[in-house]
């Protein structure tokens, strides 16, 4: 990638939501190596005042931190009105979590904050940004958005219901902005990752160590911005790419039954 002419499309600034740990701390580091200035968002402020200082170090940028609950029905609102001064040509938007088991036994109140944060956020986000990456368009600029979603939105997840739902929502979110926007110059990539070491496994109930084809976030976020241009959506694992077109060809009730009876063993 030439790190040159990308910070030249989406610079100077970059938002990235969820980046106080995983692959969205890894989108921050890779943004501030190429120059970019950050508005990193999560809620955790220490860790995101660690990661600013850390980034301002080591290349010089400017990284502000903005801690919002993410689970807010306003969130989304925030965040536009707090960049408002800001130059912001990239929009990560990040931040998500789930939940593994029954569906029956999870939480219901975490299932609303799950909605919240996976899907009403990031399309709250893009809904305040699209005015002001087309105005970036017609000063000559150009501007994207990056959604993270998961192979899980690829199909129905037994026994992950609710956050394989919530991520199809953005899957298909990103496909219709890509369809929409594409045309006048705004890019949209809809990243699916599979296994990835982050915390988010051992939250959901799942022992890291059982999970096999576990790709690095830093290579995650590395190969995304590396095919921003190869819309709309980027499975980065070919393990799981693999793996979800064999499983989305079956016969739906197959491929269903398949995965179910899985996940019960």
């Amino acid at each position: 990638m030439d790190t040159h002419a990308f910070k030249q499309e989406f610079g100077p600034a970059a938002l990235v939501t969820g980046a106080s740990s995983g692959i969205g701390w890894s989108f921050a580091e890779q943004l501030a190596a190429m120059g970019f200035d950050l508005v990193l968002v999560a809620r955790r402020v220490e860790r995101l005042e660690e990661l600013a200082a850390k980034l301002g170090r080591q290349h010089g940028i400017v990284a502000k931190t903005l801690p919002v609950d993410l689970s807010l029905r306003s969130a989304g609102d925030q965040i536009v009105e707090a960049t408002a001064d800001r130059d912001i040509g990239l929009v990560v938007s990040n931040a998500g979590f789930g939940f593994k088991g029954e569906h029956a036994a999870t939480d219901p109140d975490g299932l609303t904050d799950m909605l919240m944060v996976n899907c009403n956020t990031t399309m709250r986000l893009a809904h305040g940004f699209i005015p002001r990456l087309r105005a970036r368009g017609g000063n000559g600029q150009g501007g994207g958005f990056i959604f993270t979603s998961s192979v899980e939105g690829l199909i129905g997840c037994p026994y992950s219901a609710g956050y394989s739902a919530s991520k199809a929502s953005v899957k298909a979110f990103g496909e219709a902005l890509w369809g929409e926007l594409t045309p006048e110059g705004i890019k949209v990539l809809t990243l699916c990752p599979g296994a990835t070491a982050t915390e988010a496994a051992a939250k959901q109930g799942v022992d890291p160590a059982t999970m096999q084809n576990v790709m690095q976030p830093e290579d995650v976020a590395r190969l995304t911005l590396e095919n921003i241009d190869n819309g709309p959506t980027f499975i980065a694992s070919d393990h799981y790419r693999a793996m979800f077109e064999q499983l989305t060809a079956r016969p739906r009730r197959d491929a269903l039954t398949a995965m179910a009876g899985a996940m019960r063993r």
